[in-house]
């Protein structure tokens, strides 16, 4: 009697290399691989459009690499749950094996599916469930939360990927993956991606190594915009084309690499944060601030505007969002500055600006988007002082971001080193480039008085 079929459940884990999901099935037998596009079951939580265009390549890569193995991709469309139960009554399956996940939407699915789904561990440093206090709560600070995880550490060597995968007696059908329309045509605003991004387990690992030898200056490197210090390794783990487990023992061929081990590990943390605290992304993670008076109406509607598309009279804030806008990312310095000026000085509630980088940014998660923003606003059950307010013209000038105002803000490409930064203030803006829509001592001054009538 030939034994029934296991399915493997991708989400964002697209890989083949430790992938303990992949290994579990193929040790059970014939697997049956499938992806199921989801819009259903995150509600407000949908894939954004930057995302999509990821995925789209992303699942092109998967899917020849299953071929490679003697396998196929599976793609449905539609709430997880109905989609898998029902593929395992039309397959005969009898398992489902799938990385765990820590979106509240996937914890529920995963829920639903009860004894039917088989979880493993793949994603993460450690599981956020057992780095924990010593009254066994989750972690809320994430210093303690480095010093509890180091007892985990360091993690289980990755797993090699099977050479080949038992087929199914017969094929379920697959929907085409052009009939998902992921990619963006009228208008095409996708160019910048394609010239910037590749997509793929192969390219997260070829990114890998092109880091390695600037890991030991990432310290530094990561706070300069106008040099490649960041890893840009971000879209490739939250896809999950590569796993954490992997990159952290590549850095042990390089000494000095503690920064960025912790901003590994920070991803474990924020997925600690949503796990305790669902909504995390929805409401403040302290009460008090639900009592700050963000502006709204017609003036706050213009304000968010000019920021979505680079237009404060800010350089440096205006370069990050055209970068983010033409790429789907932003350099990591970039993106707590045009975070800060968007609640700081113009006002404007953090979860507006978390939303529109949920939409355009190729590497928006849940956990990470949700606790950076609250982290900058102050809002949040670990972050800065709401008191804390960066100052974008001194940043930019600290962090030498000239050549890179000049890649993203061509207007002000013909400035100086000196003027660059400050435009209006040095008398050369010119007539193609908005002025300030707001001073920074105004804005500073009209936050902090918000701050004080939310303490009452």
């Amino acid at each position: 009697m030939t034994a029934a079929p296991s399915i493997l459940w991708f989400r964002q884990d697209l890989r083949l290399h430790d992938q303990p999901a992949l290994l579990a099935a193929a040790e059970a037998g014939a697997v049956i691989p499938v992806y199921i596009l989801d819009d259903d079951t995150p509600g407000d939580w949908r894939m954004g459009e930057a995302q999509r265009w990821w995925l789209h390549h992303s699942l092109t890569s998967l899917a020849e690499d299953l071929k490679q193995r003697g396998s196929r991709l599976i793609l449905r469309r539609g709430a997880a749950t109905q989609v898998l139960r029902a593929l395992m009554e039309e397959m005969g399956a009898e398992t489902i094996h799938a990385i765990r996940h820590y979106e509240p939407w996937w914890r529920k699915a995963e829920d639903e599916l009860g004894d039917g789904i088989c979880l493993h561990d793949g994603n993460h440093l450690a599981r956020p469930e057992l780095v924990t206090t010593g009254s066994g709560k989750p972690f809320r600070i994430y210093s303690a939360f480095w010093k509890g995880l180091q007892g985990h550490l360091p993690p289980e060597h990755p797993l090699d990927p099977p050479k080949a995968l038992n087929a199914p007696e017969r094929w379920p059908k697959s929907e085409t993956l052009s009939d998902w329309a992921l990619l963006p045509t009228k208008p095409d605003w996708s160019t910048g991606f394609d010239s910037d991004w590749t997509p793929g387990e192969a390219a997260a690992r070829e990114r890998i190594e092109d880091f390695l030898p600037k890991a030991t200056g990432y310290d530094t490197g990561r706070n300069m915009p106008s040099e490649e210090g960041s890893s840009r390794l971000s879209p490739h783990l939250h896809f999950g084309e590569v796993s954490v487990r992997t990159v952290w023992h590549a850095l042990d061929r390089h000494a000095d690499t503690e920064t960025f081990r912790k901003e590994l590990a920070w991803r474990d943390f924020t997925d600690g944060v949503v796990m305790a605290l669902p909504d995390y992304a929805d409401r403040n993670g302290r009460e008090a601030f639900d009592r700050l008076p963000w502006r709204q109406g017609k003036e706050a509607d213009a304000d968010l505007k000019a920021w979505q598309t680079g237009r404060t009279g800010y350089p440096i804030v205006d370069a990050g969002m055209r970068q983010l806008w033409t790429t789907g990312w932003m350099h990591n310095r970039v993106r707590m500055i045009t975070a800060s000026f968007l609640i700081k000085h113009l006002l404007i509630d953090w979860r507006e600006g978390e939303r529109w980088f949920w939409d355009c940014l190729i590497d928006a998660d849940y956990g990470n988007n949700s606790v950076n923003w609250q982290w900058v606003a102050g809002t949040g059950i670990d972050a800065n002082m709401f008191g804390r307010i960066m100052a974008p013209l001194s940043q930019s000038e600290k962090f030498e971001a000239g050549d890179y105002i000049r890649e993203w803000v061509p207007e002000l490409k013909h400035l100086s080193d000196t003027a660059i930064h400050d435009p209006d203030g040095a008398g050369c803006r010119p007539k193609t480039y908005p002025a300030k829509i707001i001073g920074h001592r105004e804005g500073r001054e009209r936050a902090l008085a918000a701050g004080r009538a939310a303490r009452g």
